[in-house]
């Protein structure tokens, strides 16, 4: 029986490197190593395991299944190793580093109100990144992330046990620029025929939801601009022209100092916030005090307390 004491982690790490190419040589060229040097490395790996790890199809190597279970602990091994190293930086000046992701189609608003009190707090040192929701949840279980703000929860998977936590939900709005629409409303989506449009682009989590209720509803809006990055829908309904379906916190700032007001607000759509992170064994205290105190939900008196306009007479309600 192999022993822990004879396990070569270094073979083990060659053999990582390669399983997430693919291939032998882009693995080697990554690694600074000749590739005879690295085919040797992991063949003294399977030697002491007794089993074969890779087989090959053409000029890939895929895994067997003993290669597959193998890889599984790996991931965790070495990933363990990534997270050890990102908490030790900074920590000779006493600091916490916490490692945030969010998706591309997040409002940065939201981003921001989030991470308020780490911003505030002198013991953390934050990094932020933004992107696809899969290359993010990859970096998590990779534990490159400590956690990730997403607007859809994350799809469960028996390799990739996640946790995702519900943030709150917010409704979502018709605005338009205050010259033209102070003291007007309309109905979501009833009142959009032929009305030109700035949208979430197609990745938007509501996007679907919100084209399919126009549909049932028989509107044709005029679709004038999709964006899917929510810090340039921003700028679009602030300085189109057009009506703009987003979530309020996107405009929050425009609202407060009138450039823009709402037009409508629809009953049957919201959006959704998740916080998702890993079942790993080491918690981050700052972080899990944050999730804590996140308030559970984003309600009518809150957006108007941010924005200083209350709900349109014509759209209140909620699903």
């Amino acid at each position: 029986m192999l022993q822990i004491e004879q396990l070569n982690f270094h073979h083990l790490f060659y053999f990582w490197r390669v399983a997430k190419t693919g291939h032998l040589t882009q693995a080697a060229t990554e690694l600074h190593v000749s590739q005879s040097a690295l085919s040797s490395q992991i063949r003294q790996l399977e030697e002491r395991i007794g089993e074969p790890l890779f087989e090959r199809s053409g000029r890939r190597l895929l895994l067997t299944d003993t290669g597959q279970l193998v890889l599984s602990y790996a991931e965790n091994i070495f990933g363990l190793g990534r997270e050890m190293l990102g908490r030790l930086q900074g920590r000779g000046e006493g600091l916490t580093r916490v490692r945030v992701g969010s998706v591309a189609t997040l409002s940065r608003n939201y981003l921001e109100n989030w991470i308020r009190p780490l911003l505030a707090d002198p013991n953390v040192t934050l990094s932020l990144e933004s992107g696809l929701l899969d290359d993010l949840l990859r970096r998590l279980f990779e534990h490159q992330l400590d956690v990730v703000l997403a607007n859809e929860a994350a799809p469960a998977r028996p390799d990739r046990p996640l946790h995702c936590r519900f943030l709150g939900s917010q409704a979502i709005s018709l605005v338009g620029p205050a010259a033209t629409w102070r003291g007007r409303s309309l109905r979501l989506p009833e009142d959009l025929e032929g009305r030109e449009l700035a949208l979430p682009g197609p990745r938007h989590a509501l996007r679907g939801e919100f084209d399919a209720l126009c549909v049932a509803a028989g509107v044709t809006p005029r679709l004038r601009a999709e964006v899917d990055d929510m810090a340039m829908l921003r700028l679009v309904a602030r300085d189109s022209g057009w009506l703009t379906v987003l979530p309020e916190v996107v405009v929050q700032d425009e609202l407060r100092t009138g450039v823009l007001v709402r037009v409508g607000r629809s009953t049957q759509l919201r959006e959704n916030f998740y916080a998702i992170t890993t079942l790993h064994r080491h918690r981050l205290e700052r972080l899990e005090q944050l999730l804590a105190h996140t308030p559970l939900a984003v309600d009518d008196d809150t957006l108007t307390a941010a924005t200083g306009t209350p709900p349109a007479p014509s759209a209140l309600g909620r699903p």
